[in-house]
């Protein structure tokens, strides 16, 4: 693949998306909990972070916060991921949240049976509020320059301003010669305040159509873009391979934008035990990665994020679809087995599971 990316560029990749306060109660439920453990997390930040912590590449996120001590704490998990503060907006706020706050998010990992749970707090937050005129994108992707740019539908589907937003910085970027990836990433709960599959049909087919890479699974392709899986038994728990590569070929098709398209693989046996792989296709061609199968989970919020983000490297870096789906699902993976939405693996570490390596003590 040859994605011609730009050689002038202050950036490797930046994000635009909302970034929350993950608030885990470690192995307890949030109902119960007495402490949390605090993190920062988000669908579109996971991945630039990921770019960064495990990969080295130089990003940068573009995401809104409201100016108070959460969102200076925010800053500072940011900064801890190596992450580029400096385009995020500062807005003002009253102290109660009426012009805007800064969103939460509790998340349970879940175990065995009892499957992860979340409960989100982002209601009138500052990055739902913004509009393309709080964002000097011309700059952004003109001036400073930007290799890639990562978004998704979790930050589209915030609010009707967010849908607006977000096709300003898709176009502008696009404009600039920036590579644009975007990750459907279906919430029906967020949706369904703004029109529900019908809305999110309306703006993502719409998004569709500036996107480079676009990376979803079954009910993401199937509820943003009317794309169905044939032969797909979820009350079996069986996953139909050939069904995915049907589906990801006609939306390859249907938008001949498209440079590549990808899919994560994930048959959950419980909430700590799942069937993981990938599947990517370029060039008119699909390439699978390796089988996970029996993948221990000890947190899988994030996984998906950091799938997103090796793939984006292997394909910045190599061009190469097949060694690109494998630095994801390996990423991916690597990720699961640790707390947090946000990736504490090595790239050697995911370039050595990509190999074959087990899961021996290293001394």
């Amino acid at each position: 693949m040859n994605l011609n990316l730009k050689s002038d560029a202050a950036f490797d990749a930046v994000s635009l998306g909302e970034v929350m306060l993950r608030l885990d109660p470690g192995e307890g439920r949030i109902r119960t909990a007495r402490t949390f453990r605090a993190w920062e997390g988000g669908g579109e930040y996971n991945v630039v972070r990921g770019l960064r912590r495990c990969f080295g590449l130089k990003t940068a996120v573009i995401t809104a916060f409201a100016e108070n001590e959460v969102g200076y704490l925010m800053e500072d998990f940011i900064l801890q991921g190596g992450v580029d503060t400096s385009l995020i907006k500062w807005m003002p706020t009253d102290g109660i949240g009426r012009i805007c706050r800064n969103g939460l998010n509790f998340t349970e990992r879940g175990f065995g049976i009892r499957g992860a749970v979340g409960c989100s707090d982002r209601a009138n937050t500052a990055i739902s509020k913004a509009t393309p005129e709080d964002f000097d994108f011309d700059y952004i992707f003109g001036t400073l320059g930007v290799k890639w740019l990562h978004t998704g539908g979790i930050y589209a589907a915030l609010s009707e301003q967010s849908c607006e937003t977000v096709l300003a910085a898709i176009k502008t970027a696009k404009k600039y010669g920036t590579v644009v990836s975007y990750d459907l990433n279906y919430r029906p709960s967020m949706w369904s305040a703004i029109g529900g599959k019908e809305k999110a049909q309306q703006v993502n087919k719409e998004i569709a159509k500036y996107v480079d890479v676009m990376i979803g699974n079954e009910e993401d392709f199937t509820a943003c873009l009317g794309f169905e899986i044939e032969g797909n038994d979820e009350s079996l728990k069986t996953l139909n391979l050939d069904g995915y590569k049907k589906m990801i070929n006609k939306a390859a098709a249907t938008y001949p934008n498209f440079k590549a398209v990808a899919t994560t693989l994930r048959t959950v046996k419980t909430a700590t035990v799942n069937d993981w792989s990938a599947i990517c296709w370029a060039g008119g061609e699909i390439f699978k990665a390796k089988d996970y199968n029996g993948l221990e989970i000890l947190d899988r919020v994030g996984g998906g994020d950091s799938f997103a983000s090796g793939l984006i490297y292997g394909l910045m870096t190599t061009g190469d679809a097949e060694l690109a789906v494998n630095y994801g699902a390996a990423h991916g993976a690597l990720a699961m087995t640790t707390p947090g939405d946000t990736t504490m693996a090595r790239k050697k570490e995911v370039e050595a599971l990509m190999g074959g390596a087990g899961a021996r003590v290293q001394r």
